[in-house]
């Protein structure tokens, strides 16, 4: 294997190599006597198709999998040989077309030099599910399953209302001509909050007319920052009826018994697992930002804390376009405005993974296999979903590095200098 390396800037390498042209073809020639043997293609019998008609079916296919399987092997290799520490995904292409020769260009880890994690100061906190907070789900349960009765009364508050409305600010009218309809359950903030609220104390089939205040930051610009005239009807009030926590209602949750007791068993099992998980993400985020603040001064690479960026941005935009909304054209530079999370997400990142590495920390099998359970649990058939998690590598990965990720935040967190600090459950979930 040919290889050399060669520096094109403080953190960037090139990586030439070579493939050896018989190492190819043997993979190529092997593949296909694979393939021979169990081929059904019409007119041959199994296990007899000529190596002609083979190549001419599977040859292309084949030969790009072969290839590109020794082009990563043989790139890993020499990151082995050279004890190279990439910093993100390598851009391999050919040196010519039809070439056996491949240039990598990739980023590596910057020299962090002496980490020394026990002078972080780490806040821990702490909190557990009570009695109360299970009450709270299960009241929360209840206005999941509500029905709602028209009433003829003034609306208030957690009421359903139906109606129509304008505004009115100077010569500015919305809309220009007519009406809106609007539906929202008053205190949901499913419309302008100051707007909303206001709407509870009003008869059904009267107009009103309220001055609302519009915040700086309006997507209308003729009503940001203004105190506008919001005519409204209300020709709906509707209040909420709550089901009975009855054998029937804890059934509909999958408590096949009806019992009250398991039912509380499991939503106490719930709980624990959401709040596990926001424990941990305010350890990460805690760890992450003292980890960023000691070691703000190093250079990163580059072209990783760009892609970060452009990554960041466009799970935004899927975001937005999952609500159903449309995000109009992107600049071409909007990546930009993420620049600042997307370095601190790579310092840390990075920060973690040379601190593993240094430290010879290796990724606990039996806490693999409790995260992937945990994860299962929360589906009706949890075997099947390890099943899938153990059948494909990328779902197994990203596992394995979160896993990986967790146990090395709480290895750092242990050596810090560390306070812990209670919350309520309610408190420790909020972001």
């Amino acid at each position: 294997m040919q290889v050399s390396v060669e520096s094109t800037g403080n953190l960037e390498r090139r990586l030439n190599f070579s493939l050896p042209a018989e190492q190819l073809e043997a993979g190529v020639s092997g593949r296909l006597r694979e393939i021979a043997r169990t081929a059904r293609i019409k007119g041959f019998r199994p296990g007899k198709v000529p190596a002609k008609v083979i190549e001419q079916r599977f040859g292309d296919q084949v030969r790009a999998e072969v290839l590109g399987a020794l082009v990563r092997q043989t790139f890993d290799a020499a990151v082995r040989e050279h004890e190279l520490r990439l910093a993100g995904a390598p851009r391999i292409d050919r040196a010519a077309e039809d070439s056996l020769d491949f240039v990598a260009t990739f980023e590596v880890v910057p020299d962090f030099g002496e980490i020394d994690v026990t002078k972080l100061r780490v806040i821990r906190h702490t909190a557990e599910v009570t009695e109360a907070d299970i009450d709270q789900m299960i009241e929360n349960l209840r206005l999941q399953r509500r029905t709602w009765s028209k009433v003829e009364r003034a609306a208030a508050k957690g009421d359903l209302v139906v109606g129509t409305l304008w505004t009115e600010a100077g010569d500015f009218r919305q809309p220009a001509e007519g009406e809106e309809r609007f539906s929202t359950i008053i205190g949901s903030a499913q419309l302008l909050p100051a707007l909303e609220d206001a709407l509870a104390g009003l008869e059904q089939g009267t107009e009103h007319v309220l001055d609302v205040a519009f915040p700086e930051a309006w997507r209308q610009a003729e009503l940001a920052g203004k105190t506008a005239q919001v005519h409204v009807v209300l020709q709906q009030v509707s209040e909420p009826v709550l089901p009975e926590v009855d054998a029937a209602f804890i059934k509909s949750f999958g408590v096949k018994s009806g019992q009250m007791d398991k039912f509380r068993e499991d939503i106490r099992t719930n709980l624990e697992r959401e709040l596990k998980g926001a424990l941990m993400n305010r350890l990460r985020r805690e760890v992450g930002e003292q980890l960023v603040a000691a070691y703000a001064h190093v250079e990163l690479p580059p072209r990783t804390v760009e892609n970060e960026a452009r990554g960041m941005l466009f799970q935004q935009l899927e975001q937005v376009r999952r609500s159903g909304r449309d995000p109009g054209q992107v600049p071409a530079d909007a990546w930009q405005q993420f620049l600042e999370p997307a370095r601190k997400r790579v310092l840390a990142g990075l920060l973690v993974g040379e601190i593993a590495r240094r430290n010879d920390l290796r990724l606990d099998p039996k806490r693999l296999n409790e995260t992937l359970r945990l994860i299962a649990s929360t589906y009706e058939e949890p075997e099947q979903v390890i099943e899938m998690y153990r059948n494909d590598p990328q779902l197994m990965q990203g596992l394995q590095a979160r896993v990986m990720e967790e146990q090395v935040i709480d290895w750092i967190a242990e050596r810090a200098q560390h306070t812990e600090q209670a919350l309520s459950f309610q408190e420790a979930i909020r972001a």
